[in-house]
């Protein structure tokens, strides 16, 4: 699959993603790439980001691809059950955090657990970083198996935004770009 044949819809996590991020720019330069804009980035609620989520797949008009991070991946995992089936394609999730055991979240972010463990029904790459503060690889990988997603090591790499050092990540864009070629 091509970036220009589908819908690329970016899931931010808490507090959005700002200019700098990888995913702010990555919206701005993909073909058909949009950020899914929450109501308030600062106090999220579960339903009002799934449901954000699933109006924008269900608006789409050509097959969609998924770029999720940090509490974007935990929102778009929680929307599945409601999104039109067969119109995801696949889904990128990066720096999945760990709502159920990270220590010192506010109660609005523990408010997403517990995350489904589900089969995703459409394939998904998980990337991970061995050092993310908010979740232990460990975890992540554990998602990741439950969720049927490859799992992707990315190292040292914090919580892979712009405090970790990765603005424009073009090694995500390459790691998207051989996951869209396998679809």
């Amino acid at each position: 699959m091509k970036t220009a044949d589908c819908d690329i819809l970016v899931i931010p996590g808490l507090a959005g993603s700002e200019e700098e991020h990888w995913q702010a720019r990555w919206a701005g330069r993909l073909p058909n790439g949009r950020i899914v804009a929450q109501d308030d980035w600062h106090k999220p609620t579960p339903a009002a980001w799934c449901g954000r989520i699933v109006e924008a797949v269900s608006a789409a008009t050509r097959p969609v691809i998924l770029i999720a991070h940090s509490l974007g991946v935990v929102a778009s995992v929680e929307a599945v059950p409601d999104l039109p089936p067969g119109v995801v394609r696949g889904a990128l999730f990066v720096a999945f955090p760990d709502v159920e055991e990270t220590p010192n979240l506010p109660d609005f972010v523990r408010a997403f657990a517990p995350v489904p463990r589900e089969p995703l029904t459409f394939p998904s790459l998980v990337v991970a970083s061995r050092n993310d503060p908010y979740c232990t690889y460990e975890r992540a990988e554990d998602f990741a198996f439950s969720w049927g997603a490859e799992m992707v090591d990315a190292g040292e790499s914090g919580h892979i935004n712009v405090a970790s050092g990765h603005g424009p990540w073009p090694e995500g864009l390459m790691r998207l770009a051989g996951f869209l070629k396998g679809l």
